[in-house]
């Protein structure tokens, strides 16, 4: 890196000074949760309804993202856009649902518009507010949260940055309270993310995803290793499940099996497949999470699993490319 090229010192402090007044500003909060955070918990968790979450500009932005994390938590939350609640959204909120506010101020002209139709419909409101003071919003709040922040990051101290994270922090506690309250599990949460890693995880069995039916790689024990390498090439899964005159499963033959093999022995002329198959594979019944087959896979670094049920006749097999394929790993 050229002198004319080398980093600029006062960038990175100036970077440095932004995290520092919002960490200041986070860890200013921690003494604010008190008995009136958990009467906002409470009354939420008791609602019938769902939460209206409003904000304008910045706290909209915030709002919108408090209302996808109680969504995704179990919380039903909707976002009132104020502009818009003027022009008939309103329609939307009902007398029993929970209204959370967020202003910097307290005096938002676009909220103060619609507080005269929350209190005619007869909701609850809870404020989160950056403004400690007097104001329209605190006035007709049933409870107010603490958002005030002793400076912005912003030099001048007008862009809202350390005061919308505090309002983000305490909209993501409220989140969690619930949460908690709720004992909303892993398993909860996924339901509402089967399309992310975390829901296919939890949700997704090897039942929904094994190879099935014809398509099951199957020897008998006495055929030719021949034949047996023409069922693992034809199948396509690098491997072949070997059975006796029941069909149920006495071996498997991989192609580490068969790698393995031919370095011990070249002539394969009066091989069978009981003798090159590994007699205790590696199986998993049917109704197993996915998640679960690749960990065993990985622990045992091998790339195949046969799903069987107490006969031990075969009922799939699952790959680990098809796992990786679906992101679990």
């Amino acid at each position: 890196m050229t002198e004319s090229q080398s980093p600029d010192l006062r960038t990175v402090e100036h970077g440095r000074e932004v995290l520092r007044i919002e960490a200041e500003a986070l860890t200013s909060l921690v003494e604010r949760i008190g008995t009136t955070f958990a009467e906002a918990v409470d009354l939420i968790f008791h609602c019938r309804g769902r939460v209206i979450v409003a904000g304008i500009g910045k706290s909209g932005l915030i709002a919108r993202k408090v209302v996808a994390t109680m969504n995704s938590t179990g919380t039903p939350a909707i976002y009132l856009h104020p502009s818009d609640a003027v022009h008939g959204d309103l329609g939307m909120v009902r007398g029993e649902d929970v209204v959370l506010l967020i202003s910097k101020s307290g005096v938002t002209d676009e909220l103060k518009l619609i507080l005269p139709i929350f209190s005619r419909i007869g909701v609850k409101i809870i404020s989160i507010l950056g403004n400690t003071g007097p104001s329209t919003l605190a006035e007709v709040s049933d409870i107010v949260l603490d958002a005030s922040v002793r400076e912005e990051a912003c030099p001048h101290n007008l862009a809202p940055t350390a005061s919308t994270t505090a309002a983000l922090a305490i909209g993501d506690a409220i989140a969690v309270a619930l949460l908690k309250k709720r004992d909303f599990t892993p398993e909860d949460f996924a339901l509402f993310h089967p399309g992310g890693s975390l829901g296919k995880r939890l949700l997704l069995r090897i039942d929904e995803l094994m190879t099935t039916g014809d398509r099951i790689p199957v020897v008998h024990q006495t055929v030719s290793l021949k034949d047996a390498i023409l069922e693992i090439t034809s199948k396509r899964l690098g491997a072949t499940c070997v059975v006796d005159d029941d069909g149920r499963l006495v071996g498997m033959i991989t192609d580490g099996d068969l790698r393995r093999m031919l370095e011990r022995d070249t002539d394969m002329t009066n091989l069978l497949a009981v003798d090159v198959m590994n007699a205790h594979p590696k199986t998993i019944h049917s109704g197993t999470l996915a998640a679960v087959a690749l960990e065993l896979m990985e622990r045992h670094k091998i790339t195949q699993l046969v799903v069987t049920e107490s006969s031990r006749l075969p009922l799939g097999i699952v790959h680990m490319h098809d796992l990786v394929q679906l992101g679990l790993h």
